[in-house]
């Protein structure tokens, strides 16, 4: 290799797991075929294609449940993500769809799978919602899995692999990271993929740094080369220098002895210098992940999305199996919070409902709360269940995506309808849970003080309300750059709401992206937010920033930030009071 090829490369991508890792690479060769040929056969051999199809999914199938039964202890409770690549083998949208398109057309088995799956995944991209969007990921996971025994290809057995190395490759199905030997794959980078995916949750777990969204990492770095991940930045080095390698593994000692500080000290209260306790809780999209929320020292679930059940299936779940699911996660945190978001989605694209029209932009479309208003007996199924639910806890309800009084006031009458079912028929439930709207869109800021009246409280979602107030898709990579929770603007809306509720005597939790980070946490406190709710690897480091501030000094340091004009003025004046003194960096 000439030295040209040997310099130090940096690749950027999105920090899907923390913590910094260095080894040789270990290229997991991309094993789907890349070049599938559409030839037409005789209706005389349709049957013989459809029996090569369904005898593919039940290999495929097999593979999974040997997977599963063989699943290492310390991600048990990520099983539920398998189970649904076995559940989308035999699902409708998917199964169904390609035997209908095989008899139908014609045609070949592999070109029915992808005409199938290439429908079905730009109708999960078009969504808005980050991780229902990635859900894509999962289907075409398993069309992989299936179009490699229709081809007979051989699948990369990740648990063979018998050395220490970093995992490189254009994706990881949740299958393949769970097969990871801890004592064998110290991380791993991914072309695809990001924060939300089910293979990132599983890395999360297993506390490996990992990569994603690298785009051209499989093309750029080759098995053995020397590569640094960092989990926490996004970055990752190819080739890197003695200098680059010495500060690396500094950084390195540093972060895990830090977690290990941290960890110790998760169980402790989030209580300020001057005496103010705040509630630090989690994030879960899975039930499985309230073993996490605990773990790492949660006061509750913050937020718990409620669209997975939804998915991957031709049909809605039943009200039996909703309360089962929420049950579980209530009885389990009691006495601690649980707060349930109702249904989230663009319903009618995600199951297999007939669609009257393709949404140009589905983030303003018929989701949310609107969606659950216009189909009834969906909403009042998940309403029956959370409110049966919280007869084994502390449940709070959520409704998301609300923009003006007359939803509010529509979901409270269809709740209070339910619960009167529920009274007249005997099962036990309970009424008396408090209700909260989402403040994610700026219509909810304006109308905040009105809003107030009808409510509990407040949580504001500050991914869709720096979305929608700064006009700014997140996705699209022109403009990510201007997506900044710091902006003056997000500031004043912030400001308002938290304003809107005190005087009413209502409380503000925050479950968006910004209460994770240890460098906001300063101004939210001075803005007045009252609940924090994050991903739970993030629960132990905001609970200790917590520890180390001053209420009163938030607030006389809010009252000067409120003054600059800039994202980029703001962010210099937090990083140079608290980054050394409120006892936390800005590298995390």
């Amino acid at each position: 290799m000439t030295d040209s090829d040997q310099r130090e490369i940096l690749l950027n991508g999105i920090g899907v797991s923390p913590g910094i890792c260095i080894g040789k690479a270990y290229l997991v060769e991309v094993e789907g075929v890349d070049i599938i040929e559409k030839y037409h056969i005789s209706q005389s051999h349709v049957l013989s294609e459809l029996n090569r199809f369904r005898l593919a999914v039940k290999k495929a199938k097999n593979e999974l449940r040997a997977i599963i039964e063989n699943t290492p202890a310390a991600i048990k409770e990520h099983v539920d993500i398998l189970e649904t690549h076995v559940i989308l083998l035999k699902d409708k949208l998917l199964y169904g769809k390609i035997i209908e398109t095989i008899e139908l057309d014609c045609i070949n088995a592999e070109w029915a799978l992808k005409k199938v799956v290439s429908s079905l995944r730009s109708m999960f991209m078009n969504m808005s919602d980050p991780y229902l969007k990635e859900r894509a990921i999962d289907i075409g996971q398993v069309a992989d899995r299936i179009l490699n025994h229709l081809v007979g290809s051989e699948r990369i057995n990740i648990a063979a692999i018998d050395k220490r190395v970093v995992l490189v490759a254009a994706d990881l199905s949740p299958a393949q990271t769970s097969q990871i030997q801890l004592e064998r794959v110290k991380g791993f980078v991914t072309d695809k993929g990001g924060g939300t995916s089910h293979t990132s949750i599983i890395a999360r777990t297993l506390g490996i740094p990992a990569v994603s969204g690298l785009d051209h990492a499989t093309k750029t770095i080759c098995s053995d080369d020397l590569i640094i991940v960092d989990g926490i930045s996004g970055n990752v080095i190819i080739n890197p220098t003695d200098q680059t390698l010495i500060a690396y593994e500094e950084r390195r000692f540093q972060y895990e002895t830090r977690m290990a500080a941290l960890d110790r000290q998760s169980h402790l209260d989030a209580v300020t210098l001057d005496g103010h306790r705040f509630m630090v809780m989690g994030n879960i999209e899975l039930p499985e992940e309230i073993v996490s929320v605990l773990d790492h020292g949660g006061d509750g679930v913050g937020l718990y999305r409620t669209e997975f059940q939804y998915m991957g299936r031709p049909d809605y779940p039943s009200e039996a199996e909703l309360f089962d699911k929420y049950k579980d996660v209530v009885e389990v945190m009691a006495p601690r919070p649980v707060t349930i978001r109702t249904l989230d989605i663009n319903g009618d694209k995600a199951l297999d409902r007939p669609v009257e029209s393709v949404e140009d932009n589905p983030a303003l479309g018929l989701r949310a709360i609107r969606y659950c208003l216009r189909n009834p007996d969906v909403f009042r199924t998940q309403l029956r269940a959370i409110l049966r639910a919280a007869a084994y806890g502390n449940v709070r309800i959520l409704f998301p995506m609300i923009s003006g009084y007359e939803e509010i006031q529509e979901a409270k009458v269809m709740l209070n309808a339910v619960s009167d079912e529920l009274e007249k028929d005997g099962i036990v439930h309970n009424r008396n849970i408090e209700i909260g709207i989402m403040i994610e869109v700026p219509s909810a800021v304006i109308l905040s003080d009105i809003l107030a009246d009808t409510v509990d409280f407040f949580s504001i979602g500050t991914n869709d309300l720096i979305q929608f107030s700064l006009a700014i898709d997140r996705g699209n990579r022109q403009v990510a750059y201007l997506f900044n929770p710091l902006h003056p603007a997000i500031l004043r809306l912030l400001q308002h709401t938290v304003d809107a509720a005190r005087t009413k005597g209502k409380k503000v939790f925050m479950c968006g992206e910004m209460a994770g980070d240890p460098l906001h946490i300063p101004i939210l406190l001075g803005l007045g937010i009252d609940e924090f709710s994050m991903n739970p690897n993030a629960i132990p480091l905001a609970k200790q920033t917590i520890r180390s501030l001053n209420i009163q000094e938030t607030r006389c340091f809010l009252s000067e930030i409120m003054k600059e004009k800039t994202a980029q003025a703001v962010m210099e004046r937090v990083q140079e009071r608290f980054s050394q003194e409120g006892g936390f960096s800005v590298s995390g």
